[in-house]
């Protein structure tokens, strides 16, 4: 069937629909003597008469009528999963999926979007945590979620999270045994428990900072993990001395289970941010996430 036989067969369903050019010619949105001329041709492509014309009236032959049973469901059907289509377009659903670390997945990301999901059942979630610096282009993420500091500049980055800081943490056990470090390079003879960074294989030496003085310090010790969580945990059980995000540990610190130190060393970095990059029209569903997580102060 040629392409344009596609057109006159919807224009035949028209007329046989409405039994009458005039009607039809209006609803199609164009003449009548146009919308005659093409159900003519259609005709003689077929070799059938499909319409009986009268001065007053159009009626559908036997063949007509037999087209017109045949197609008129098949076109609705069709119609039907267009609109389907829209309104898939329109509906958030589909599957979103973010790269982030442990810590911003339970303190950040987690507690906000599960307030939101349950409005959305058609939005289907991954989250990925990886304490790296994933790729999310190369490893197809919908977007992911670094400090404000760390985004590339070709990312559009939406805050999600106030500033927040690291804090050298241990028990009080291990400081009544080691001693209490007064600067950060006093570290260095210390316990401590390292945080393994999976993009570069190494360790991550803690960042200080104090009177526009910034020290890196690499720091030594029997543990390592890729997780502030369980960085904490082995603080809590007297393994030596952990730099870890302050809302891990405040309420440790609160009732004493922890102790922090060089708190005067430990500045604030900038939040966490949800990126994503800046060619990539969002999604219905991507909106949902990104509106959902954004930082409101």
């Amino acid at each position: 069937m040629q392409r344009e036989d596609m057109k006159d067969l919807l224009w035949f369903l028209e007329v046989a629909r409405e039994q009458s050019f005039t009607k039809a010619a209006a609803a199609l949105g164009t003449s009548q003597s146009t919308l005659s001329y093409t159900i003519k041709q259609l005709e003689a492509r077929l070799g059938v008469r499909l319409l009986t014309r009268t001065t007053r009236s159009v009626a559908t032959t036997e063949a007509g009528e037999r087209l017109f049973q045949s197609l008129a469901p098949r076109f609705q059907q069709i119609e039907a999963d267009l609109a389907a289509l829209v309104a898939f377009r329109e509906k958030p659903s589909g599957t979103v999926r973010l790269t982030l670390s442990d810590h911003a997945l339970q303190t950040t990301v987690w507690p906000k979007l599960s307030r939101v999901l349950s409005d959305y059942p058609d939005i289907r979630l991954e989250l990925y945590s990886d304490n790296g610096m994933s790729n999310i282009v190369e490893e197809r993420f919908d977007a992911g979620v670094r400090l404000g500091e760390s985004v590339d500049k070709d990312m559009i980055a939406v805050r999600i999270s106030p500033d927040w800081r690291l804090r050298a943490v241990a028990s009080p056990e291990y400081f009544t045994k080691h001693g209490i470090p007064t600067t950060p390079q006093d570290l260095v003879g210390h316990v401590c428990i390292n945080m393994r960074q999976a993009t570069w294989g190494g360790f991550y030496s803690w960042e200080f900072e104090k009177d526009g003085r910034e020290l890196r310090v690499r720091v030594d010790g029997q543990l390592s993990f890729n997780s502030s969580i369980t960085q904490v945990e082995a603080a809590l059980e007297g393994y030596g001395i952990a730099y870890v995000p302050e809302n891990l540990v405040e309420e440790h610190l609160a009732v004493g289970r922890l102790r922090a130190v060089l708190d005067d060393w430990s500045q604030p970095f900038t939040g966490y941010h949800l990126y994503y990059p800046s060619r990539r029209q969002m999604s219905p569903a991507m909106t949902v996430i990104v509106e959902a997580l954004r930082h409101r102060s």
